[in-house]
């Protein structure tokens, strides 16, 4: 057989895998994430509380509470049931509590990061610290998230008991932070004053970039070893469902928090101010898990291992995941290590 031939072969062979395994996930019809059972306990404007779990027996266990990014929805952390992050916590005698952040509507455009952090994930910490009768909770912020935390423990540091922190930006300008050299030249102003609320699909459109081969072409590569493997499709499609669904974003609260942070890098210089207040990280007093991935292309692990020169903290450790930012979530490694290593930092100290 020639070379031509057989090249003509191997494509034929692609196409046919490739044409079968999309034709298989286009029938799936129950690949929604988010599959740990949990109740809606407090609605607010722009959030809701949500509380995991069916055991009634809430209060003998240790409660976290977790704040996620604006820019994604927060279900990859209960992605099915083999690979949650939620579901491993739970397992290890977790109470978790988790804020969902609602769509803003159009005339939520002048929201600020001031009414996330000092108002939103405030009434949250408060409604948990009433359910559980106590003062002080576990925070657990993730990626962006992570941020809002540790703005919110340095401000209110006697409503935590113990943060963790996991694939958080601290430091926005470290040399290879490919994500913030993209966006320190960005009109701010003229972005949010063109849309109002920043368009969720351009926010895609510009993580998806980062890596354009891994999020692009190779998916669909690693997509024909699926066929006829149901489970495996169902993962990719709730993967699928969760990259393109990135919700837009109050208009004031994006440029404080890229113009801030991106392209002033003010959080580390004691000059990000919130709720009228500088957030100095020297005030986090308690203790600090920080945990980041080797191999983060949104959040490069030297943005993330800046928090120990910032907390003032006594207790401070960190914990590494060699792989990357989504697979910290779901990976397989990921699914074994993290959530058992997070639970038992936080009962270590409860």
């Amino acid at each position: 057989m020639t070379s031509a031939r057989r090249t003509a072969e191997d494509i034929k062979t692609f196409t046919e895998k490739l044409s079968h395994s999309l034709s298989q996930i286009r029938q799936i019809d129950d690949a929604a994430p988010g599959t740990s059972p949990h109740e809606t306990i407090l609605t607010g404007d722009g959030f809701r509380l949500l509380r995991y779990g069916t055991d009634q027996a809430h209060d003998k266990k240790t409660a976290v509470l977790i704040v996620y990014a604006l820019v994604n929805r927060p279900w990859v952390l209960d992605l099915e049931p083999k690979r949650s992050m939620i579901a491993r916590l739970l397992e290890r005698g977790m109470d978790i509590f988790l804020i969902e952040w609602l769509d803003p509507e159009p005339q939520d455009k002048n929201r600020s990061l001031s009414a996330y952090i000092a108002v939103m994930i405030d009434q949250c910490v408060d409604a948990v610290n009433t359910a559980r009768r106590t003062s002080r909770l576990n925070l657990l912020g993730v990626c962006q998230g992570g941020t809002l935390s540790l703005c919110y423990a340095a401000l209110f540091p006697k409503k935590v008991k113990n943060l963790i922190t996991m694939v958080t930006p601290v430091d926005f300008q470290t040399e290879d932070n490919v994500l913030s050299k993209w966006v320190r030249e960005v009109d701010l102003d003229r972005l949010v004053g063109c849309y109002g609320n920043v368009p969720g699909a351009l926010l895609n459109t510009l993580f998806v970039s980062l890596q354009p081969f891994r999020l692009g072409s190779k998916k669909y590569i690693d997509l024909i070893d699926l066929a006829d493997n149901p489970a495996g499709l169902k993962t990719f499609a709730r993967m699928e469902k969760w990259i393109a669904d990135s919700p837009d974003q109050a208009g004031t609260a994006f440029n404080e928090f890229v113009g801030n942070l991106y392209q002033r890098n003010a959080l580390i210089k004691d000059k990000f101010v919130v709720d009228n207040q500088i957030v100095n990280l020297s005030k986090i007093r308690c203790p600090v898990l920080n945990i980041y991935a080797l191999a983060d292309h949104l959040v490069p692990a030297s943005a993330s291992k800046a928090l120990a020169n910032y907390v003032g903290c006594d207790d401070y450790s960190e914990l590494t995941f060699d792989g990357g930012h989504i697979g910290i979530y779901v990976s397989r490694q990921a699914q074994q290590s993290i959530p058992a290593s997070i639970a038992r930092w936080i009962l270590a100290r409860s």
